[in-house]
């Protein structure tokens, strides 16, 4: 029988899980306070824990996490990981430096069954969902690895459910994952701190009172129906009119805004006509326009609009009174990019392997 992952649990399931074994339930906020405060994963190192519990610990739970198996570092600082998951199938997270924070961006599912046409992760399909402890398990090897690797101090601040998958398509693996993150006792993430991307599963956006609450991500990408069915194969069953009936039942906090993700791309959605339709479809005071230049990868048939087009779509939204930004562009001399993201070996060839292999951040082997 395998060995349930430690990393599953969170606080009042592990609290229960010892106490129906006979044991102190107490003795769950001393574990949780060694791995997410102290990242200590092996029992030995829980000093305050009697021999007992470490041993039944052990006994009964598997401590396993995923093994970063290479890693890649951008000339921008972002770095790129891929991990291998105890069946050897593999996924990708990134590290993403800015002013004040350090955000990862975790992966939900290894491939992803929603088949957006510009997203080189969506050329995969979908293998599986990674488990609640394969997402936790993300977080804790990374933040690990930047701890022993660049800096004792290094902390990860902000985390985005925008690597690979559709994160609301294994909702109930990333509901628990969530709650490990936000447990007090534990890595005491803020809701604010966690943000999570959908590409417009409706059913499971209107589950979202069952989640915990943290910020939302609309992938939207085009105002017009045929456009986005064009790059969002989704939109056939979930078109923008279902989309927007299930956004408006996303409960809200006061002072608080959904984010749309929108994808420029050239000559496809960077039109006046686009920006019409956008004022059309979002209500200006709950929401924030986050506009994503195209990043190109190796076979795409997209293509990056203009600087000088990019500015004048914020420009234009901002004078009919939205808030929009533009996504900085990190990470894509690695492949590291929104959009970007492949768990494949092969994948290395397609940019300058030589200069990866040779760089001081290359661990793994092929």
């Amino acid at each position: 029988m395998q060995k349930k992952s430690l990393y599953s649990y969170s606080l009042l399931d592990l609290r229960q899980f010892l106490e129906e074994n006979d044991k102190s339930k107490f003795v769950a906020d001393q574990i949780y306070n060694w791995i997410y405060r102290f990242y200590k994963f092996d029992p030995k190192d829980w000093l305050n824990v009697s021999q007992k519990i470490k041993d039944f610990i052990t006994q009964e739970c598997d401590l396993s996490l995923p093994k970063i198996i290479w890693n890649g570092k951008s000339t921008d600082g972002t770095r790129k990981f891929l991990l291998q998951m105890d069946d050897k199938t593999t996924v990708e997270s990134v590290v993403i430096p800015a002013k004040n924070r350090l955000t990862l961006c975790l992966s939900s599912q290894v491939g992803c069954a929603i088949g957006c046409t510009f997203c080189h992760t969506g050329t995969m399909g979908l293998t599986r969902h990674l488990g609640a402890h394969e997402v936790v398990g993300q977080f804790l090897s990374v933040a690990n690895w930047m701890i022993q690797e660049v800096s004792p101090d290094l902390k990860i601040t902000n985390m985005v459910y925008m690597g690979q998958g559709e994160p609301l398509h294994n909702f109930e693996n990333m509901k628990k994952a969530t709650q490990v993150f936000m447990e007090d006792k534990g890595l005491a993430f803020g809701q604010r701190r966690i943000t999570l991307s959908t590409s417009g599963l409706v059913p499971q956006i209107e589950k979202l009172n069952d989640f915990p609450p943290v910020n939302i991500a609309i992938s939207l990408h085009a105002a017009h129906d045929d456009i986005r069915t064009e790059l969002m194969p989704i939109n056939k069953v979930y078109d923008l009119k279902r989309l927007f009936e299930a956004i408006k039942k996303i409960p809200l906090k006061a002072h608080r805004r959904i984010t749309y993700e929108y994808l420029l791309i050239k000559d496809v959605n960077d039109r006046a006509q686009d920006i019409e339709a956008l004022c059309t479809l979002i209500n200006s005071r709950e929401s924030k326009i986050n506009l994503i230049p195209f990043n190109e990868y190796p076979d795409s048939k997209f293509r990056r609009p203009s600087d000088k087009v990019i500015t004048w779509f914020q420009d234009q939204l901002y004078l009919k009174g939205y808030v929009c930004t533009v996504r900085a562009t990190k990470g894509q001399d690695i492949l590291a990019a929104c959009g970007q993201l492949k768990s494949e070996y092969q994948k290395l060839n397609l940019w300058d392997q030589k200069k990866v292999i040779e760089s001081e951040s290359f661990i793994g082997a092929f």
